[in-house]
């Protein structure tokens, strides 16, 4: 073999010499390697400098040996008619081509027409990706793309939009491949507008879909005659509770959603995988189809379908007795909390319920409840523009609130006496100072956020544990069927006991627990990311903005500062520290869209 040709990763060599085992192969740049000869492959006895440069020869010669395998020689004496070291080089570099023929050990297998043709369409297909995301690239540099480049640019959404974790032309670019950098790169191309919401996609939140809705007939007791409240905000469309009184005894009308959605239903499953509305600042995301909020929020029509709970308040708020629940038919009366703070002056039976609520918190008081009021905004964006409005508490939203906590705290009392099981929401008792305690209801600021890391997570459990944080025994949610799967599971629970039909079991509703539990954090991020965006582009759009901040914490030459207007929170260095709970008025010194942050400096 010495002084033969052969190729050694792509390359021709000349063998010059062996050492035991291994062949000694020098290459057109002089180079020496020692290889294995399994390493090499033999092209021709003899050795003479070869050329890439090669005619390709006549393929159709080969058409009666498709699918079988002839030796390297062969097919040289086949193409070329002569077998010379240069031919057969020729030939080796068609064989490692791969188009017409592959190597299949020592020999090569010859591919047949249709293999062939469906190999060029391949190259075909690459070749034209590789113009494009050329010419894609050359236009990004620019800072534009062209219609054509939609499909490269769309792989660059998917990475936005967390439904890839690679783009080709990213790579390609030198940019990592992450949500936030392709959704800057889309910012900055125009594609992606800045009002655009990419974290419903991005965490995963299921598109809303149509499913038909049947309401069966069940049996009801008319409650027109009470006069019922459903207050809420005063644009709200899926009012799911109201609120009445009948001499000293509280009602409380909830949307019969689960007459519509029972377990293990086409809708009941659809809810389950949402968990959750996700009221975000350009739309709601529903739960449930919004044919189902036609048919079962309070007041769309003369009379609406409700399941009601009944109950008394006795002694000092805390003893619920009496409880009654019952499907129903009611006449609601479709009020806002600004209508609710006015009638709160005059009419009887709100003065009445507030009178009752009034009586509970202080009991829920008494036992330890502790609510932080820390700001909290309304974030709206319509035609273009972002809005917010800060959270006031008002009477009416304090009466309506309470009455809910009520609520839940009777059919927790209920559940337990009969022995429902129900997913239970508990609260663990946090660990507060004493002065937290003793001053709660006129925390500072400082105070308020300082308590507020000392609270426990609530959790949904099967046992009525206490929630420390309300101060009870136990409690569960359940007026909320329409936006909270937790309080449909509820609902349904109540629903089929009184119906006499079978509830779950304790492994089931610790099951569908799970579920809500594993699907609420995409939820919940979805919201919270959601939120900032659109606050991160209110200050975009208003550049001028100023508002006081207020120091919440102060940690080595640096201030927390909490800003109530638009509920954001921003740190800042100081030479001299600022007092806790002083306010100072901040500007914005730079908004960062992608990743929601947002800089502010003192005026």
């Amino acid at each position: 073999m010495i002084n033969a040709l052969v190729t050694y990763k792509g390359k021709p060599a000349r063998i010059v010499g062996q050492n035991r085992r291994k062949f000694n192969l020098e290459f057109a740049d002089a180079t020496m390697r020692s290889v294995r000869e399994k390493d090499f492959r033999l092209i021709h006895p003899d050795f003479v400098q070869v050329q890439d440069d090669c005619a390709q020869g006549d393929m159709s010669i080969l058409a009666e040996f498709q699918e079988e395998t002839l030796t390297l020689q062969e097919i040289t004496e086949w193409l070329f008619d002569e077998y010379s070291p240069q031919n057969a080089w020729c030939a080796c570099l068609l064989v490692e081509d791969g188009l017409y023929f592959y190597w299949q050990k020592e020999r090569v297998f010859i591919r047949s027409p249709e293999q062939v043709k469906s190999i060029q369409m391949r190259r075909e297909a690459q070749a034209l990706e590789a113009k494009n995301l050329a010419h894609c690239m050359q236009n990004i540099n620019n800072n534009r793309y062209h219609e054509k480049d939609l499909p490269c640019i769309q792989t660059i959404e998917k990475v936005a939009l967390n439904q890839s974790k690679h783009a080709k032309i990213l790579t390609h670019l030198g940019i990592e491949n992450t949500p936030e950098t392709a959704h800057g790169l889309l910012l900055k191309l125009q594609y992606f507008t800045p009002s655009f919401n990419p974290y419903p996609v991005r965490y995963g939140i299921n598109n809303e879909e149509y499913l038909p809705v049947s309401v069966p007939k069940v049996e009801r007791v008319d409650l027109t005659h009470l006069f019922s409240f459903a207050i809420d905000n005063a644009n709200s469309k899926d009012a799911d509770d109201a609120i009445s009184i009948d001499g000293d005894k509280v009602w409380v009308h909830i949307a019969d959603v689960s007459c519509v959605a029972s377990h293990g239903s086409e809708l009941d499953l659809y809810a389950q995988k949402r968990a959750s509305n996700l009221y975000l600042p350009e739309k709601t995301l529903h739960m449930l189809p919004t044919a189902v909020t036609s048919v079962c929020a309070l007041g769309l029509e003369k009379t609406s379908p409700a399941l009601s709970v009944g109950f008394v308040i006795e002694g000092e708020g805390g003893g619920i007795q009496d409880i009654e629940v019952l499907r129903s038919v009611i006449k609601v009366n479709n009020i806002s909390y600004d209508d609710a703070d006015k009638l709160l002056t005059s009419n009887p039976q709100l003065l009445q319920l507030q009178t009752i609520a009034q009586a509970h918190k202080k009991y829920r008081d008494a036992n330890g409840a502790i609510n932080l009021n820390l700001p909290n905004v309304d974030i709206k964006f319509r035609a273009n523009r972002v809005t917010i409005l800060s959270q006031h508490t008002t009477p009416g939203r304090e009466l309506v609130a309470e009455i809910m906590v009520m609520t839940g705290h009777a059919i927790a009392k209920f559940a337990i006496e009969n022995r429902i099981v129900m997913p239970y929401t508990t609260q663990d008792k946090g660990v507060f100072s004493q002065q937290t305690l003793d001053n709660k209801n006129t925390l500072t600021l400082s105070e308020s956020f300082k308590a507020s890391k000392c609270f426990k997570r609530s959790v949904f459990s099967t046992q009525p544990l206490p929630h420390y944080g309300l101060g009870l025994d136990a409690y569960l949610r359940i007026t909320s069927p329409l936006r909270r799967y937790i309080d449909l599971l509820a609902h349904q629970q109540l629903s089929n006991f009184i119906s006499g039909k079978n509830t779950l079991d304790e492994e089931k509703i610790k099951a569908i627990i799970g579920i809500i539990n594993t699907t609420m954090p995409s939820v919940s991020k979805t919201v919270r990311a959601s939120n900032d965006h659109y606050k991160c582009l209110y200050l975009i759009q208003n550049p001028k903005w100023q508002g006081d901040g207020v120091v919440v914490d102060t940690k080595g030459d640096k201030a927390l500062f909490i800003i109530p207007e638009i509920a954001m929170m921003t740190q800042i260095k100081f030479k001299t520290l600022p007092a806790l709970d002083e306010k100072i008025l901040l500007k914005v010194s730079d908004v960062d869209l992608v990743r929601r942050l947002v800089n502010f400096k003192p005026v």
